[in-house]
């Protein structure tokens, strides 16, 4: 596995790996790896000639008030795992190279960006979509793989694509992976690190929760009466404050009073000591 951290490196060894119309698979990463990240890693090697991996730290998709800072970083790991996955290419720009001096440019994404996550951390899909479109730019994959855990990332990314015309990868090449979880449910997050042992115990409520009120409102319970029995749970479990629990169209992230025919989702985020941990599950059709 070949690591570049200059732009002229990556387009150097980008035009060497795609030779004869090779097809390249690009997976975003924060870093501090984990089995979800591999996951994505193996759906990605199973689907295209080469693998490219990113590791970067984004600041722009921090709050003044976030954890920037504590956010963990362990490149010198994170590259040995990606290397025994068969990655090809490891980008690993610092923020000077992926914002340089005089960057002013933003990409926000309207509708989907502005609830949920997008409401209790202001800017931060603004930044995701901003730096994702510069890897899709830099990179120009023929494909990319993103968690279902951070749903409505997901969501921002196709809206973006379509949006602005991306071809590099098409809106149809983005592709969701399930979310891969430890043995108790918990959706595998770098930031379950941050969690205290019984911190991490209590945490196995969130996914227990929501399978419950998923079965609730598919059996015909009132969606908001699911919802309430949701947050009450968690609270009794001891997670300390709920930021949203909201069933929504799967699509449009739109919230919904009860079922349609169209896909659901159930999407919660909640805060467990210093920690915010997501998580989503399908519902219904």
């Amino acid at each position: 596995m070949q690591t570049v951290n200059t732009l002229r490196m990556l387009r150097t060894a980008l035009a060497q790996l795609r030779g004869g119309n090779a097809t390249i698979a690009l997976v975003p990463t924060m870093g501090a790896l984990h089995e979800g990240h591999l996951t994505l890693v193996r759906r990605a090697k199973a689907e295209a000639d080469h693998v490219v991996a990113s590791i970067f730290v984004n600041p722009k998709q921090f709050g003044p008030n976030e954890d920037l800072d504590a956010y963990p970083r362990q490149l010198a790991e994170d590259a040995a795992m990606l290397e025994a996955e068969g990655v090809a290419l490891l980008w690993a720009p610092d923020a000077a190279a992926m914002y340089p001096p005089g960057f002013v440019t933003n990409v926000r994404v309207a509708g989907v960006s502005e609830g949920l996550c997008g409401a209790a951390r202001p800017g931060h899909f603004d930044g995701v979509a901003t730096v994702v479109c510069k890897l899709f730019n830099q990179v120009a994959p023929d494909m990319a793989f993103f968690g279902e855990k951070d749903f409505q990332q997901l969501a921002v990314i196709r809206a973006m694509a379509r949006d602005l015309d991306l071809t590099a990868p098409h809106v149809d090449r983005i592709i969701g992976v399930p979310t891969v979880r430890e043995a108790d449910g918990l959706a595998m997050s770098s930031r379950n690190r941050y969690l205290m042992p019984e911190q991490r115990a209590a945490a196995a409520a969130l996914p227990r929760a929501m399978q419950a009120a998923a079965a609730a409102i598919t059996g015909g319970t009132e969606v908001a009466e699911a919802l309430r029995a949701l947050e009450a749970e968690l609270l009794a479990a001891g997670f300390t404050a709920i930021d949203y629990a909201t069933l929504a169209d799967a699509a449009s992230l739109a919230p919904l009073e009860k079922l349609a025919a169209s896909p659901a989702r159930l999407l919660v985020a909640a805060r467990i000591g210093g920690t915010r941990l997501i998580d989503n599950l399908a519902v219904g059709s």
